[in-house]
């Protein structure tokens, strides 16, 4: 799978994990040339608490594009280290 955003790879990886419709990206696929920090969290009621990653790319800057869980429910203990997208960020095999 791989995630892009303003023509550039975001992340590429062949151990996603799709949760709710979402593939999860190990982190360490990602290319972080493109990702920056964010201070943006959101609740989930069963992984728990999210935090952000917004992305840059050819001086466009795409905030709180990117979530993780770093310390998930462990209901969601299988996407702790995992990364996935939205706002534009395509997701393709």
């Amino acid at each position: 799978m791989k995630a892009i955003w303003n023509g550039a790879l975001i992340a590429e990886s062949d151990e996603t994990v799709v949760i709710e419709g979402n593939q999860y990206f190990p982190a360490d696929s990602l290319h972080r040339e493109h990702v920056t920090f964010s201070n943006h969290h959101t609740m989930c009621a069963w992984k728990g608490q999210a935090s952000y990653y917004s992305l840059l790319v050819n001086g466009e800057m795409n905030t709180d594009a990117a979530w993780y869980y770093p310390d998930p429910k462990p209901e969601a203990e299988n996407i702790k280290g995992y990364v996935a997208f939205w706002k534009g960020v395509k997701v393709e095999p």
